[in-house]
Parts: C-alpha cells; sequence; structure tokens
C-alpha cells in the first residue's frame, strides 16, 4: 500500500493528511482536457453529467494536435484569465497537464479532477507512452485507415468506436500530437505533494495502458486526494461513470 494511503472501501482510498469540508462546485467552472488521440466529445460525455449535477458548468476544449500541450495549456490560461478560480481535469495526458497547471497556478485552481493518470514524472517505459508512440509509428508508416483497422483490432469495440471518430478528426498532425503526448514529463510524487488543492483521481482496475498503481501515486504524494475506482466494462456501458468516480472521488477529500 503506497505511502499516506487509508482504504476506506474497495473503490475509495483516501490519504490521510489535513482532512476539510468537501469542495463546493456550485458556481464554478471546470475545464477538462482529453486523453491523446480522444477528443473533447468523448470527455464532454464523461465529465459533464457528474459537474452539471453539482452545479459547476463544464467547458471541454478540442485538442489541437499541432500543439497538443500549448493549446491545453493555453486554453486553461484563457479560463483563468476570466477571473473566477476554476477545476481543471482531463483524461491520461489531460489529467497529467491539468495537474502541472494547477500546481503552477495556485490562486486559480479550485480542484483537480485526473481521470487515468498516465505516468508519474517522466514516460520513460510507463505502457500509455509506449502506446502513444507506437500508434504515432503505425499511423506514419501505414497511414490512417490502415492504422486504424490494426486498433479495433486489438482494442475493445467501444474504445475502438471512439477513437475511430476521434482519430479521423485529428488527422494529419495525430501522430505529431502523439509523439508530443508520450514525451510529457508529468508532475512527480515531490510536486504533488506541493499541490495546494483538493483532487480526485478515478482509475480502471484493469486498463493495462494507464496503472492503477498511477493514481494510487498520485493521491499517496497530494496533501488532499481520493481515488475511486471503475472497470473498462463499465466505462464502454457509460463514459459517465468515468467522470462520476472522478467527482466522488473530489468530493471524499
Amino acid at each position: 500500500m503506497p505511502r499516506g494511503v487509508w482504504v476506506g472501501t474497495p473503490v475509495n482510498y483516501l490519504t490521510g493528511h489535513d482532512r476539510v469540508m468537501a469542495v463546493n462546485l456550485r458556481g464554478v467552472t471546470a475545464v477538462l482536457l482529453p486523453g491523446t488521440g480522444s477528443d473533447d466529445d468523448y470527455v464532454y460525455r464523461a465529465f459533464s453529467k457528474a459537474l452539471h449535477d453539482v452545479g459547476a458548468a463544464v467547458v471541454t476544449p478540442p485538442p489541437q494536435p499541432d500543439r497538443l500541450i500549448d493549446g491545453y495549456r493555453a486554453e486553461l490560461d484563457s479560463a483563468a484569465r476570466l477571473g473566477a478560480p476554476i477545476v481543471v481535469g482531463g483524461v491520461s495526458i489531460g489529467a497529467a497537464v491539468a495537474a502541472a497547471w494547477a500546481l503552477e497556478h495556485p490562486a486559480h485552481a479550485v480542484a483537480v479532477l485526473a481521470a487515468l493518470p498516465p505516468w508519474t514524472g517522466a514516460p520513460d517505459t510507463a505502457p500509455a507512452a509506449m502506446t502513444a508512440r507506437h500508434s504515432a509509428e503505425l499511423l506514419r508508416r501505414d497511414g490512417l485507415a490502415s492504422a486504424t483497422a490494426q486498433m479495433r483490432a486489438s482494442s475493445p469495440p467501444w474504445l475502438a468506436d471512439e477513437l475511430t471518430r476521434s482519430w479521423v478528426g485529428q488527422w494529419p498532425a495525430l501522430p505529431d500530437a502523439m509523439d508530443e503526448a508520450s514525451q510529457y514529463v508529468a508532475p512527480t510524487c515531490g510536486q504533488l505533494e506541493g499541490l495546494a488543492v483538493p483532487m480526485g483521481v478515478a482509475a480502471a482496475t484493469d486498463d493495462p495502458v494507464h496503472p492503477v498503481e498511477v493514481g494510487l501515486e498520485w493521491v499517496a504524494a497530494a496533501p488532499r486526494a481520493a481515488l475511486r475506482t471503475v472497470t473498462l466494462d463499465e466505462m464502454g456501458a457509460d463514459p459517465a461513470v468515468l467522470g462520476a468516480a472522478c467527482v466522488a472521488a473530489l468530493l471524499d477529500v
């Protein structure tokens, strides 16, 4: 069990630091960033119901595959310039970028919603980074149609359908976006120890690309954080379960 993590239920892991009242999201804007190769359509369906249920507004900017990370950071900066602090978050690489932004802008963030965090610190041999690099190579070598067919053959049907749609929308810059994401250095455990706002983390217990251990690392490191878990089948049946788990984890803090 990672340092500082208390097991509350089979799907609910909390840090033991500085318990305070749950964050109030009513009237707050949440900016959610998609994962690599995914898009704003998916992240909206994943998060909008749970956030609307607690009174938050939801903004899901589309990825800009020719400037993926800079584009995400620019969207967060733009939302923060409107005045009120914001909730930041996303899926996979979107979660990593959002957490890093919250660390850099503590006065402008209310909370972090991190779904399927991909790795801690440098990507190195992280499965999500290796998958992104491999997909970029296939797309460049074989083209969109062939690479998509290969992806479909090795993915759950629901995920294959999601990525088929989003890959088309980001072609032909998609391989560049995947390479950029695979090189991104996420917050380290030491950096997460300085996170000034609460964080809700959602992880899938059976996802080999986004291991649940990464979520546990993030929660163990952050001063105020909690984890809820889901399964890939549950996500496939209804993407909203991912966002619901993430928001529930935040409200557990």
